[in-house]
């Protein structure tokens, strides 16, 4: 696993504008930057820093046509959280496994006593 992408993916994705900015992507397809900083109370030039955060995190596209930037979503690079996400989840599934396992030896030996 890529540990420097997850960590530019988790940073990415931990922040309120960012997602929202993704979430627009996702529901209206590629925007220009001047129509996503329509959506937000900010100025162009802070609207396009998150883009800017977005796009080293692979999770966006950038396309010129003449003057024109238009941002499209990525979402393949999220594969690599939910792989690590899943991994987590194993580790834990196989914790609780042990732990209900040693829980019922330990009932039966209370019963037993």
């Amino acid at each position: 696993m890529d540990d420097d992408a997850l960590s530019r993916l988790l940073k990415a994705a931990g922040d309120t504008t960012r997602r929202h900015i993704l979430t627009l992507l996702v529901q209206e397809g590629p925007l220009r930057v001047t129509a996503l900083a329509a959506h937000f109370d900010m100025s162009l030039n802070s609207v396009s820093k998150h883009i800017k955060v977005l796009e080293e995190a692979g999770l966006v596209t950038r396309r010129t046509l003449g003057r024109e930037h238009f941002i499209a979503a990525e979402l393949d690079p999220l594969t690599l959280t939910e792989n690590w996400f899943s991994q987590l989840k194993s580790i834990w599934d196989l914790r609780l496994s042990a732990l209900e396992k040693l829980l019922v030896s330990k009932d039966q030996d209370d019963e037993r006593a």
